[in-house]
């Protein structure tokens, strides 16, 4: 994997307090060539409650038989199936007998109520039991809100990260505008995986096809960026909605699995205290674990950060680096849409238009300085953020709320990746 930095400003006055930001840049290699692909591991977890009955069911089964189809016999396919109740229609085995998965996946029928955390656990279980050497994904897919057994998102979240930490993904699909947006987009983020929003159920479909397209081409699983302060950096902040943790090395931020060549960008800040001494100062090394799909080894590249401690008068007349600024804006947007979507989803729309407003004016801001390859990006963040204003206010508070929610989760830890590259 590549890993590249940028600072904002690389010169900081000597005995003044700084803070610097870095944009991290971390790409995958490409897929390797003629070379036989790992067999993937998928988990479907499906919610069959009643309010399923109908189109969102059978969008459902028509694309996890199309999943099926594309698997090869040493893909491992298995289904959790729940209302209720949970049932396993599929075991997690190899997909040898194609036919009978697929008839096992559209026998599956509408039932009761609906118990996710149930379904998830169970799930999750499935997935741990076959995983091995390669991983696992489980996606989950529902249209409600949990109304039985374990419903708390930081519960169902501590789930989903527990079993990341071995190498167990979750991605969510929220079907419709009646699922509850923070218990799925919990469950993704402390999962590692996508959290994604489908109103109409062809939608769903599209999105299915999306997650299995992206274990089919990756190249890199169970990525993450150790970021080792240097004595005299006081903090380092992340500003991307990713799953970090301080440990007693630094900051460890969870990355989990990148396809072929895929791109992501991550902002820290750093608080660095007035430096005594003139010349190279180093703020942090960052330390890139990862294990290679192809080979199942894990590899590590590290890269030092250092700015220069020049006399104030030096310092005053630089210019900060109009890349890095940006993306720090961009992130700041995503952060705003997040905090617009939990006031959305707990009735306070009035707070939710001043979000989105200030995200607007950050954005205007940027563009104003903005390098000309980041203008497309910012042209079409505004662009959201007056769509989503404008249902805030007088359209859905619900399809704003899910909509905003799986747009920041998509922009913050998947940032560099194009949605329909799969």
């Amino acid at each position: 994997m590549r890993l590249g930095t940028l600072l904002d400003i690389d010169v900081v006055a000597i005995h003044t307090d700084e803070e610097v930001a870095s944009l991290v840049e971390v790409t995958a290699p490409p897929a390797p060539v003629d070379a036989a692909r790992r067999p993937v591991v998928l988990v479907a977890v499906l919610d069959r409650s009643g309010s399923m009955s109908g189109s969102r069911l059978e969008q459902a089964q028509r694309a996890l038989c199309d999943v099926v189809d594309r698997l090869a016999p040493t893909d491992v396919f298995g289904l959790v199936a729940f209302d209720d109740h949970v049932t396993v229609p599929v075991p997690a085995a190899p997909v040898t007998d194609k036919a009978a998965v697929k008839h096992a996946i559209n026998r599956v029928h509408p039932g009761g109520s609906t118990d996710l955390g149930a379904g998830y656990l169970r799930g999750v279980q499935e997935a741990r039991r076959v995983a091995g050497d390669n991983g696992a994904t489980v996606l989950l897919l529902s249209d409600g809100h949990a109304n039985h057994g374990l419903t708390d998102p930081e519960a169902l979240g501590s789930i989903a990260g527990t079993s990341a930490a071995t190498r167990v993904t979750t991605s969510t699909i929220g079907m419709g505008l009646g699922y509850d947006e923070r218990l799925l987009a919990a469950v993704a983020r402390a999962g590692r995986g996508n959290e994604h929003f489908a109103e109409e159920a062809d939608t769903a479909a599209a999105l299915i096809a999306d997650e299995l397209g992206g274990l089919l081409s990756q190249t890199v699983q169970a990525a993450s960026l150790l970021v080792r302060l240097a004595p005299s950096v006081k903090a380092v902040r992340l500003l991307n909605d990713t799953p970090a943790a301080l440990t007693a090395d630094g900051l460890m931020i969870e990355l989990g699995g990148f396809y072929a060549d895929e791109s992501r960008k991550l902002v820290l800040e750093f608080a660095i205290p007035g430096l005594a001494g003139l010349g190279l100062a180093q703020v942090a090394q960052l330390e890139l674990r990862y294990v290679d799909v192809a080979t199942l080894v894990e590899q590590v590249t590290t890269v030092p950060l250092h700015v220069n401690v020049v006399p104030g008068d030096q310092a005053a007349g630089r210019v900060p680096d109009a890349t890095v600024r940006t993306e720090v804006a961009y992130q700041q947007v995503q952060a705003t849409k997040r905090r617009a979507t939990e006031r959305l989803s707990a009735g306070d729309a009035a707070s939710a238009l001043r979000d989105l407003s200030d995200a607007r004016q950050t954005v205007a801001a940027a563009m104003a300085v903005a390098p000309p390859e980041a203008q497309a990006d910012l042209l079409e963040e505004a662009r959201v953020l007056d769509d989503l204003a404008r249902e805030a206010e007088h359209g859905s508070h619900e399809r704003a709320a899910k909509t905003l929610s799986a747009d920041a989760s998509f922009k913050s830890r998947r940032r560099g990746r194009r949605r329909d590259e799969h």
